[in-house]
């Protein structure tokens, strides 16, 4: 083990606490979150009374003020899981278009996924919107779907993974009267798993977290998903600060789940996409 020198005690000081002041607020709001909101600010961190009623409140008392928590929690798991299963099945099929075949404008399309990552997304909501509205699906679950069925970066990240396959194995397959399904799922998905599980983990992250795109296209209250009623519970009831944490809580819980169970596939993506 190498000797710490005085640099480099000072420096490793210096990320722990950098960490533990970006760790702080996560803590606090876990902590306070099983306290009444009466002794949210007035106990110490880890003193007063601990007490499991703010997410009983968020789960059962809160439908009596029209907020139906447990529901827009599935909503989101919904649309999170068809936006992740959609990106990821067109991601495979587009990039392998762009990686191992050849086609008439096949430049031009490659240029023009790497505008769509340039530009920010909210510059495609109003064109959304209008479409969104124009096929009659504002207020559905479709209008959280259909817009983010494909995504740019996905492609581009499979096609880059996809084009590392050594031809020789495709070759192999066709000679095995393997079609293009066949191809994808013997040969290009055992081979390339880690980055189609990279852009589904991110995708779900993505779509979990999203809060403008559903508080523009959905009205009625059953079909929001969690993160768009919390806001609304938020902006009502402020005064019940715990439930509002307890929900932020359960919240983030999914995304920091996916974390700990796919580590490695989230540094891998974090990598990659400095590249």
């Amino acid at each position: 083990m190498k000797n710490l020198t005085p640099l480099s005690l000072l420096v490793h000081l210096l990320m722990f606490i950098l960490a533990v002041t970006w760790l702080y607020p996560f803590i606090w709001m876990v902590v306070s979150s099983l306290k009444p909101t009466a002794q949210i600010y007035t106990s110490g961190l880890f003193s007063g009374n601990f007490t499991l009623e703010n997410y009983t409140f968020l789960f059962d008392n809160s439908n009596r003020a029209d907020k139906p928590f447990l529901r827009t929690l599935f909503n989101s798991l919904f649309i999170s899981l068809c936006v992740t299963a959609c990106v990821t099945f067109t991601s495979m099929l587009v990039g392998y278009a762009v990686a191992k075949t050849d086609f008439r404008g096949k430049s031009a399309f490659k240029n023009l996924l790497i505008v769509q990552m340039v530009f920010p997304a909210f510059m495609f909501i109003i064109p959304q919107f209008v479409l969104m509205r124009e096929l009659g699906l504002i207020n559905s679950y479709s209008a959280m779907i259909l817009p983010y069925a494909m995504s740019a970066w996905g492609i581009f990240m499979v096609s880059q993974s996809f084009k590392g396959t050594p031809n020789d194995y495709l070759y192999a397959a066709k000679l095995d009267h393997a079609n293009l399904w066949g191809i994808l799922r013997h040969v290009m998905m055992p081979l390339n798993k880690s980055i189609l599980a990279i852009v589904a983990l991110f995708t779900f992250s993505s779509s979990w977290d999203n809060f403008l795109w559903p508080l523009i296209v959905m009205r009625d209250v059953d079909k929001m998903p969690f993160s768009v009623l919390l806001a609304t519970f938020n902006k009502s009831y402020g005064i019940y600060l715990g439930p509002v944490l307890a929900g932020s809580v359960v919240q983030m819980l999914p995304v920091v789940a996916l974390f700990l169970l796919f580590r490695k596939y989230f540094l891998q993506g974090m990598s990659l996409s400095l590249k």
